[in-house]
């Protein structure tokens, strides 16, 4: 029961639009505008830094208090992860906005944060470098998370694998318009406005 009662508590948290609160504060719907997305991405492009500051920071740590809970309640690391992937079902889907969301990539480190540290490190890293070379986030975010599996298998061993092989599938299924476009060569950058 208490493992049942974690993954609708960690849905809950994942649900939580952060993107479109900061967005209602400024008086602006963040679904009219850039690319309509949730994510701090496009806040960062329709609002500017501050609001994509707060947004990326609110859509991490849900995901790492969904862990956070699963530890606490000392479900183990298979329930942990799965926690951690309900938080990121949760912005993917949210309750609040109609089982539509985001892409998952903050809250999918924030989950990472809790369940593997060395291999978030690792992940934003890779992240980052992609990003500073290309000016890339969706790209970034398909060769970081892309790899997770293999890091995930050399820093925690087959005990996490699980989680690993399906944020990687989320990730992966979420930025598939967004593979379309790189290959077409219409993606935007970072900070590029419409």
């Amino acid at each position: 029961m208490k493992h049942v009662v974690l993954l609708v508590i960690s849905f809950i948290l994942g649900s939580i639009p952060f993107g479109i609160i900061i967005a209602k504060a400024k008086g602006v719907d963040l679904k009219k505008v850039g690319s309509g997305n949730v994510g701090a991405t496009n806040v960062l492009r329709s609002l500017g830094k501050w609001p994509a500051i707060l947004t990326l920071l609110g859509d991490v740590l849900k995901g790492t208090a969904a862990v956070a809970i699963g530890r606490y309640l000392g479900v183990g690391p298979v329930y942990e992860g799965l926690a951690g992937i309900s938080a990121i079902l949760g912005h993917n889907f949210s309750l609040f906005l109609g089982f539509r969301g985001g892409k998952g990539v903050a809250t999918s480190l924030g989950v990472l944060s809790i369940f593997s540290p060395q291999t978030a490190l690792v992940t934003f890293i890779i992240w980052l470098v992609v990003v500073i070379f290309t000016k890339y986030s969706s790209l970034g975010a398909i060769v970081s998370f892309g790899l997770l599996p293999i890091n995930i298998l050399l820093f925690n061993g087959k005990e996490r694998l699980l989680a690993a092989v399906l944020i990687t599938i989320l990730i992966v299924i979420r930025h598939r318009e967004n593979i379309q476009r790189l290959m077409n060569g219409t993606e935007r950058k970072i900070g590029q406005r419409e």
